[in-house]
Order: C-alpha cells, then sequence, then structure tokens
C-alpha cells in the first residue's frame, strides 16, 4: 500500500483491549462501521450514526433510567430543549396542553411561540388549583398536563400525583419539570407521571459548565416516541458533555444533601429577619406546600424564595449589589451561590399574585452557610436604609 492509503486505514484501533476504567470510554465518530451489509439498514439492531450517541451517552442514559426508575431516557443538548422536544414528541396539530401558571419562563416561550404557531392549543392553569379542578378543566381535545413542582421562581406545590392519577383515568397524559428534584429527591414515574423531564445541567452536572436535558418514562411506546423524537429533530449531545454529566451523577447524592440542608440553614434564618416578609421553601416547616412536600420528597435541593417587606426598585438593587459571595445569575445548581430578584419575570404569568413585596430567588450552593448569613445581612442591611420606616 501506498503511504496515503496506509495512513488511512492504520491506527484505527488499539491492538490490545481497552483498559478498564471507572468511567466510560469517550468515543469520537460520526461514522459507524457496521460489520455486515446486511445490518447497513437494520438500525433497529445496530447503531448506524455516531450522532445517535456512542458508549459515554448510552452509560449516561442506563445511569439515568436507574436514578428515575425508567424505562428509556432520551439525551438532549439542553434542559428547554428535554422540555421541547418531549412536548413535540407526544403532541400534534389539535391537541391542546394544560401548562402550570408558574412555569419556567423558556417553556412559556416554546408553547406561546411555537406550539401554538403548529395548532397546538395552550391553556395555563393556576397552581394553586386542587387537582380536580386542573384536571375538570381538561377539555376534549387535551392530550398532557405539564406541571412543574415547586415552581421555580415562587415554589408552588402541587399535587402531581393526584393530578397524574385523575389524568390517567381521562386518558391525559402527564409531565413534570422535576429539576428541582433532579429525579433523586423525587421520582416522578413511581408517582404515576407519565414523564419525568429536568436540565441536567443543573443539579446533575453540578458545576455550571455544560449543557443538557433528559426526558424518562416507563410507558415503552413514550420511549419510543422520545427517541423517535430525537432521531427526527436532529439532536445530538457530545461524548465529553455525556462523561462530565455522568461524573456529576455520581456526586449527586451528596451535593444535594448539602445544598439542601445549607439552604435550610440559610431559611430559617431569612424567616426572623425584620426585613423579610416571607420565606417560601417547601421543606421549611409551616411554608406554603410543606405537606406535599413531606409526603412525596425525599430531600430538598439549595433553591427557593423569599419575599421582602415593601420598598422601591432602588432597595431591591441595593441589596443584590452589595451582596459579595453571591453572584447574579439565572441558573442554579452549581457549587456557587446566586440571587435575582423575580418581579419582571412574574409579568408574563396569566394570574398575578400579590406576594406582599419584592420576591427574590436564591440557590445556595456549597458554601458555609455562615458566610451566606453574613454575606445576606450585609445586603439586607443595605435594603433597609432604603426602605420606607
Amino acid at each position: 500500500m501506498s503511504d496515503e492509503t496506509r495512513l488511512i486505514h492504520t491506527g484505527k484501533a488499539p491492538a490490545a483491549p481497552l483498559a478498564r476504567t471507572v468511567g466510560p470510554p469517550i468515543q469520537k465518530g460520526s461514522t459507524v462501521l457496521l460489520p455486515n451489509a446486511e445490518a447497513l439498514y437494520d438500525d433497529e439492531n445496530h447503531l448506524t450514526y455516531g450522532r445517535s450517541g456512542l458508549a459515554a451517552q448510552a452509560a449516561l442514559q442506563d445511569a439515568l433510567a436507574a436514578l428515575e426508575g425508567a424505562v428509556g431516557v432520551s439525551l438532549y443538548p439542553s434542559g428547554i430543549a428535554a422540555i421541547s422536544g418531549a412536548l413535540l414528541a407526544v403532541l400534534e396539530a389539535g391537541d391542546e396542553i394544560l401548562v402550570v401558571d408558574s412555569c419556567y419562563k423558556p417553556i412559556r416561550r416554546f408553547c406561546d411561540n411555537v406550539l401554538k404557531r403548529f395548532g397546538v392549543g395552550v391553556r395555563y392553569y393556576d397552581p394553586a388549583a386542587a387537582p380536580e379542578a386542573v384536571v375538570g378543566d381538561a377539555g376534549p381535545a387535551t392530550r398532557l398536563i405539564l406541571m412543574e413542582s415547586p415552581g421555580s421562581l415562587s415554589f408552588e406545590m402541587q399535587d402531581a400525583p393526584r393530578i397524574a392519577a385523575l389524568a390517567r383515568e381521562r386518558r391525559i397524559l402527564t409531565a413534570i419539570d422535576n429539576t428541582w428534584g433532579a429525579g433523586f429527591t423525587f421520582r416522578p414515574l413511581e408517582h404515576g407521571i407519565d414523564l419525568s423531564l429536568q436540565a441536567l445541567t443543573k443539579y446533575v452536572g453540578g458545576h455550571s459548565d455544560v449543557f443538557m436535558g433528559s426526558a424518562a418514562a416507563r410507558d415503552p411506546r413514550l420511549v419510543r416516541a422520545l427517541v423517535d423524537g430525537v432521531n427526527n429533530m436532529g439532536w445530538a449531545v457530545s461524548g465529553e458533555d455525556a462523561y462530565a454529566m455522568l461524573r456529576g451523577l455520581r456526586t449527586l447524592p451528596t451535593r444535594m444533601a448539602r445544598h439542601g440542608a445549607s439552604a435550610l440553614t440559610v431559611a430559617d434564618w431569612l424567616k426572623a429577619q425584620p426585613e423579610v416578609a416571607s420565606v417560601l421553601h417547601p421543606a421549611l416547616p409551616g411554608a406554603p406546600g410543606h405537606a406535599l412536600w413531606a409526603r412525596d420528597y425525599k430531600g430538598a435541593c439549595g433553591l427557593f424564595g423569599f419575599v421582602l417587606k415593601p420598598a422601591p426598585e432602588a432597595a431591591v438593587n441595593a441589596f443584590l449589589d452589595t451582596l459579595d459571595l453571591f453572584g447574579l445569575g439565572f441558573s442554579w445548581g452549581g457549587f456557587e451561590s446566586l440571587a435575582i430578584s423575580c418581579d419582571p419575570q412574574l409579568r408574563a404569568r396569566r394570574r398575578r399574585k400579590d406576594y406582599g413585596g419584592p420576591l427574590m430567588r436564591l440557590h445556595i450552593g456549597l458554601e458555609d452557610p455562615a458566610d451566606l448569613i453574613a454575606d445576606l445581612r450585609a445586603g439586607l442591611d443595605a435594603y433597609a436604609r432604603l426602605a420606607p420606616a
């Protein structure tokens, strides 16, 4: 063979078997070589293209399926892609979807700007509505109810298992954005919910440096619909990103325990501060939704909200700008603590609630809670200087 040919056809794989490591190999390849001619078009039994995912992606899917108690898990390049992809996989023109009004802002944007354009009706329901009212409001065209519990800004808890049970009686599918529970502190599929969706970007990744989402299901027909949806839309995740997610998954229980405990420490402290009107953390005894959380969840994460006593916007900005350890950012689930003001995002809701003052959201990271409390106290002092006496 000529040098040109030899360079193409040598060094394709190591001569010895791969060494066994604690993580899967990261394979890079769009082309997958098939064993024989018959296998070329047998995509039911053979992987035929690298976009569908190789060793690291398959290992992550298996691990997530074990975590969620799922038959199958599909991967997406972001959390919103997981939610939009799952919806596109099961909805069609003429269907209707009921969406909780406290949903994550990009979900509302997708529903209003994409689903409606393709002939899917969208209605938003009150997160405080009883399950009987939610399902009772469904019409003949209602195909799916999309929940988020707790809401990622105002932390309303829904009785998701009851909604799922009532919906199943009417052959309506249910899905939940379970990023707060991360498939660990709450396992939706075990509670009768059809689709468990999450932004792996948040707690599974855990380091605020990689994007990914997942959709998990137990019903083989839904698993097939999700797989077909990913293939039809051309979505893919890289082996490197899948490996990073799998690495994060290994430490998820340890990190979640620290996030949850620290957040409760901070939330309990905030409850006693004179500038704070209320704390919205479902794992905090006495907080709204605590009974549902205690019934269905085995733990909490680091994300919660609180309401400040009334003051002008300048005081809110002073509070945020004084914070040093808390970054100002919209994501969450990483090792770092974050803070945002929520009121501007609430304007898009169909049912606006008066919280009695500015609504704030914190993500409590892995720092020492005592240091975070000191940082918040400095912020509250700045807030108090601009608040009405």
